[in-house]
């Protein structure tokens, strides 16, 4: 944690530059807990941000994993539109049983390379989160992000990329950890981000269905910005623990 009294805004250097983000998460609906009202916010501004799904979250609801993959894809499609995602990609990792490997990895690396943005944003994978345990998939997930980025900065590492793909290296200047539990920076945000970010979880009907106790949205993110708020100096914002690599500046507490 900082030193001063409340989390500093995002570094300078970062809105300077921003220009294209990638939001990388395990599942359909883990931007939308809170972190989807800086998405709308980042998108208002004019920046361009690609959604990247390691699986369809198809093992997330009671009915065949067929019939649900289509469902979840489309109610990510209404989230996203809610918040100015235009270029939203599912890949086919299973859901539940996402691995930290060579394949995940590879494929992430190829995303940032032809996505090229200046930041990449993923969900907390810490072995314990959120009030409890950490899923699996987003251990797993957040771990192949933080390696598939810099992946993707090395000639060297899955060098098919760009010898039969023809995907140059490309450089990340700072990767942002969304719900971590020592965040060191904030992005504060508006009603309208707020608002947005509560109709972008309310697109997830159908899952919510399926979900014992899920959140009423209108009640729960309002509460969750606020809070992060209430550590940020402001009225409304989204914390996150921000990673240098080489771009930024020092971001040490």
């Amino acid at each position: 944690m900082t030193s001063s009294a409340f989390l500093p805004p995002l570094p300078e250097a970062l809105d300077r530059s921003l220009e294209r983000m990638l939001c990388i998460v395990a599942h359909p609906d883990d931007m939308e807990y809170g972190t989807s009202a800086a998405v709308a916010a980042w998108t208002a501004s004019g920046v361009e941000v690609t959604y990247l799904l390691l699986t369809a979250g198809e093992a997330g609801m009671s009915e065949p994993p067929e019939q649900v993959a289509p469902v979840r894809a489309e109610e990510q499609r209404q989230a996203c539109a809610q918040v100015g995602v235009s270029d939203l990609r599912i890949l086919d990792h299973p859901d539940g049983m996402l691995e930290y490997g060579l394949d995940l990895r590879r494929d992430i690396a190829r995303t940032v390379r032809q996505v090229r943005p200046q930041i990449v944003v993923t969900a907390s994978f810490a072995f314990e989160a959120y009030g409890g345990l950490n899923q699996a998939d987003h251990r797993a997930a957040g771990l192949a992000v933080v390696d598939g980025v810099r992946d993707a900065d090395n000639r060297w590492v899955f060098r098919e990329l760009a010898e039969q793909e023809a995907l140059e290296p490309w450089h990340v200047s700072a990767l942002l950890v969304a719900g971590d539990d020592r965040p060191t920076h904030a992005a504060p945000v508006d009603e309208h981000a707020v608002q947005a970010a509560v109709r972008s979880l309310s697109s997830h009907a159908a899952y919510a269905e399926h979900v014992e106790d899920h959140p009423d949205p209108a009640t729960f993110i309002p509460q969750t910005l606020h809070d992060g708020g209430s550590v940020a100096g402001c009225e409304h914002a989204v914390t996150f623990r921000v990673y240098d690599l080489g771009g930024i500046g020092s971001t040490e507490s």
